[in-house]
């Protein structure tokens, strides 16, 4: 039997009308969460993402800026702005777009963010937090994966989930997010020995590689969960994920479809976190009024 396609589409508008209604309220106390995206270049796949993102803002009631800086800009103009940023009282998330030109730090640039308006949660301070399983805001993709599998009703505790790849941004949170959910985590990577011997007992099956249908059925335990994180353009100019739709759906009990799923569940995370983020400013403003 083909596995189950999970259906992206109604997850996320699931989500983001629970969003759109907290935003209403929090909006008609008097305070409109507020997202600031900064993009530096003309890098086309980023302008289509902020541009996403700009449109899920407006649909969810959310209030958001949109700088665009030219390639050339010198680092500490991007810092001035980002200084600048943090003290708006009307932003309660900031998001700098990678990548950005090499001549810009990224590091410099993630850790110039306020702490409580990160909204990528990249800072050093929200990783610290993550790892201890403290309070916050979670990056977006890992959560919006976890949040998946939880409305689509596959019990995380106690299985065996493997990550493939092991980035700051999706790999290395993803196994955080998921130990917190008690699952027994493996992160498989580039220089990992027999990787399709390990991938073969994962319970839950997570591609976060950036190689266009790199994980094939040999990689998938019959009845494994597969999640694809991957977005790759082919020279076809088709998008594809990390893992071999075709090849892999008869093995699987459920699968995510690329693009529209994990892809548009990363900018709801983007928009709760802000939301968040703009709740924690309104009760802080209360207790010291």
């Amino acid at each position: 039997m083909p596995a189950q396609v999970i259906n992206g589409k109604e997850i996320v508008s699931t989500y983001r009308a629970q969003i759109k209604e907290e935003v209403a309220k929090l909006t008609q106390a008097g305070i409109q969460p507020g997202l600031a995206v900064v993009i530096v270049g003309d890098d086309p796949a980023s302008h289509v993402y902020v541009r996403n993102k700009a449109k899920a803002c407006e649909e969810a009631g959310i209030y958001s800026e949109v700088h665009k800086l030219p390639e050339q800009t010198p680092e500490s103009e991007v810092l001035a702005l980002i200084e600048k940023l943090n003290r708006s009282g009307n932003i309660h998330g900031i998001l700098v777009q990678s990548p950005l030109p090499k001549h810009i730090s990224e590091e410099k640039v993630v850790e110039a963010i306020a702490v409580e308006k990160d909204a990528d949660c990249f800072h050093p301070v929200n990783v610290g937090n993550l790892m201890i399983g403290k309070e916050g805001p979670a990056p977006c993709t890992p959560a919006g994966v976890i949040d998946i599998l939880k409305h689509v009703g596959v019990d995380i505790a106690g299985k065996h989930a493997v990550v493939i790849g092991r980035s700051n941004i999706v790999g290395k949170p993803m196994a955080i997010l998921l130990l917190r959910e008690n699952a027994t985590v493996t992160v498989v990577h580039s220089r990992t020995q027999n990787m399709a011997e390990i991938t073969r007992q994962a319970d839950i099956l997570i591609a976060a590689v950036g190689k266009a249908k790199m994980i094939k059925k040999e990689h998938v335990k019959p009845g494994a969960v597969v999640v694809d994180v991957g977005i790759n353009r082919l020279d076809t100019g088709k998008l594809a994920g990390d893992v071999d739709f075709d090849d892999v759906l008869d093995t699987a009990s459920y699968i995510t479809p690329v693009p529209g799923c994990v892809g548009p569940m990363t900018i709801t995370v983007l928009l709760k976190n802000t939301l968040e983020a703009a709740k924690r400013a309104a009760a802080q403003s209360q207790s010291h009024a």
